[in-house]
C-alpha cells in the first residue's frame, strides 16, 4: 500500500440504511420555524404548498433519531457509495504535522460533489408524491448539477436559477445542467416578480443565492404540479447528507482512529452538518470530546459574525423565518470564486449547536482558501472545490498547531467536491489576480438593524 494514501471502503451491505436525526438527540431543541402571516410555530401542512409533504414532515421531525433511506434511493447511492475515507500521508507530510488527516472523498460522485446525496432523496419524494417538476437556486453550480442529475433519474423536469455571477463565472457547470435536461437562469432574472423587483432597484445586480431561492419559490408556487427543492440550510437536507458521517464512522473504525477533530465548509450547514452530526451525537450522548469546526468565508460570516434570531431564508421573504445565525437576507455577499458558500444565514440545527457551543466556527479568507487547496493538490493530486478549500485551510490550520505542540490528533474533513469545473477560479489565483474581502463591522450591523424582530 503507499505511504501517501491510504484508502477505507465499506461493503455494499454495510452502506448506511438510515438517516441520523440529530434533532432527536439534542437536549436545547431548534426553535421551531415561525409562519410570517401568522406568526405561529410552522407546521408539516404549512409546508406542503412548497415542498414534498415527506420532506415537510422530515424537516419539522424532532422525534425519530433514525429515518429509513428508501430502497429505491439507496439503489441509486450504491452507484457511487461509499465513498472513499482517505489517510492524506501526501498533506501530512507537506505539513510536517504528527497529526493524521483523513479526509472523506465525496467528490467522486457522478456529479463531483455531497449534494447527489439529498439530490436524490428529494427527487424520489417529489416522483412519490405525483409531482412533475421541480424547481431550485444554486451558488457554484454543485447542487444544480445534482438536482439536475437527479430529476432526470427520477423522470421529472427541473428549472434552476443560478446566481448571475456563479453563472458567469462557471459556465461549464451550466452546460452540466443543461446537460441533464434543467432549464438554467441567471438569478435575478425578469422571469419573476421577485427578481424584477431586484433588478429595478439595482440593474446590475449580480445575484445571492438568496435571491435565487425567491425566484426558484415563486415559480414553484405558480406552476402546477411543480415542488421547490433546496441544496442546503434546511434540516432535511442535512438528514440526507448524514450518510456522509455515518459511512465515515464505519470507516474510522477499520483505520483503527477516532477524530478529535471533524471540519466542513460551511455555506447553509448540509455538508458540515453531514460530516459532524454521526459523531457529534457520541458527544451528546457519550460526553465524548472531538471538537466540530465550521470554516465560513470571512466575506460571508454569519457564524462568526452574525447575530442570532429569525429571518427569512430569502430576499423577497417567501420562506418561514429561521431562527438562525444571520446576517440579514438582504446581505448581498462578495463575488467570491466559492459560490455555494455565499449565503446570507445558517441552518436552524446548526445555529442551535453553535449557540449551545457543541461546535466552533472559524472564518478563512479568499487567499487562504485557495493557498490550501493547491497545496492539497500537490499533496493528494485532487484538485479541490473553492469551497472544500476552506475546509482543508481550517485543517491545515489545525495540523500546523499539533506540529507547535507535537500533539498526534486525528483530524477529519470533508471533501465536498472536486474542482474541475473551477479551473478559471485557480487561473486567476495563479495569476495574481484574486484578492480578500472581508466585511465591516459597519455594513454588518448596517444590514442587521434592518431585521424585524420577531418574539
Amino acid at each position: 500500500m503507499s505511504t501517501r494514501q491510504k484508502r477505507y471502503f465499506l461493503s455494499e451491505e454495510e452502506i448506511p440504511t438510515q438517516w441520523y436525526n440529530i434533532q432527536a438527540d439534542m437536549v436545547n431543541k431548534p426553535l421551531p420555524p415561525i409562519n410570517p402571516a401568522t406568526k405561529q410555530p410552522l407546521k408539516p401542512e404549512d409546508l406542503f404548498p412548497i415542498f414534498a409533504e415527506e420532506l415537510a414532515r422530515q424537516e419539522l421531525d424532532q422525534e425519530h433519531a433514525w429515518i429509513d433511506i428508501p430502497e429505491e434511493v439507496r439503489d441509486m447511492y450504491k452507484y457511487y457509495r461509499s465513498t472513499p475515507l482517505v489517510r492524506a500521508y501526501g498533506l501530512e507530510k507537506a505539513l510536517g504535522t504528527p497529526a493524521h488527516i483523513y479526509f472523506k472523498n465525496e467528490s467522486v460522485s457522478p456529479v463531483g460533489s455531497h449534494k447527489l446525496n439529498s439530490a436524490l432523496a428529494q427527487a424520489y419524494y417529489c416522483k412519490q408524491q405525483g409531482v412533475t417538476n421541480v424547481t431550485t437556486e444554486t451558488g457554484a453550480g454543485q447542487w444544480g448539477a445534482a438536482l439536475s442529475y437527479a430529476a432526470r433519474v427520477f423522470g421529472l423536469e427541473a428549472a434552476v436559477y443560478q446566481v448571475k455571477i456563479s453563472y458567469e463565472q462557471k459556465p461549464y457547470r451550466r452546460s452540466i445542467m443543461q446537460t441533464y435536461g434543467a432549464q438554467v437562469t441567471a438569478s435575478p432574472s425578469m422571469s419573476t416578480r421577485a427578481g424584477k423587483d431586484i433588478l429595478t432597484r439595482d440593474p446590475n445586480n449580480q445575484g445571492s443565492l438568496g435571491t435565487a431561492i425567491s425566484e426558484a419559490i415563486e415559480l414553484a408556487v405558480n406552476t402546477p404540479n411543480c415542488k421547490y427543492t433546496l441544496g442546503s440550510v434546511l434540516s432535511h437536507v442535512t438528514l440526507h447528507q448524514t450518510i456522509i458521517g455515518l459511512e465515515a464512522e464505519k470507516q474510522m473504525e477499520k483505520a483503527g482512529e477516532y477524530p478529535d477533530i471533524v471540519i466542513g465548509c460551511f455555506g447553509g450547514g448540509s455538508n458540515f452538518g453531514g460530516v459532524s452530526f454521526p459523531f457529534m451525537r457520541h458527544n451528546i450522548l457519550e460526553g465524548k470530546k472531538t471538537r466540530f469546526i465550521a470554516a465560513e468565508p470571512a466575506s460571508c460570516p454569519k457564524l462568526t459574525r452574525g447575530v442570532f434570531q429569525y429571518d427569512f431564508g430569502d430576499v423577497a421573504g417567501y420562506t418561514p423565518l429561521l431562527p438562525m445565525y444571520t446576517l440579514g437576507h438582504n446581505f448581498m455577499p462578495a463575488n467570491i470564486h466559492a459560490g455555494g458558500l455565499r449565503y446570507h444565514g445558517a441552518g436552524v440545527i446548526v445555529s442551535q449547536l453553535l449557540k449551545d457551543k457543541l461546535m466552533e466556527a472559524v472564518d478563512i479568507k479568499q487567499l487562504e482558501s485557495f493557498d490550501a487547496g493547491v497545496l492539497f493538490a500537490k499533496a493528494e493530486g485532487i484538485i479541490p472545490a473553492p469551497e472544500s478549500s476552506h475546509a482543508i485551510a481550517a485543517t491545515v490550520r489545525e495540523a500546523l498547531k499539533c506540529k507547535e505542540t507535537g500533539e498526534e490528533k486525528v483530524i477529519l474533513f470533508n471533501l465536498s467536491g472536486h474542482g474541475l469545473i473551477d479551473m478559471s477560479a485557480y487561473d486567476q489565483y495563479l495569476a495574481g489576480n484574486l484578492t480578500n474581502y472581508e466585511v465591516t463591522d459597519a455594513d454588518v450591523q448596517k444590514n442587521i438593524a434592518q431585521l424585524e424582530k420577531v418574539i
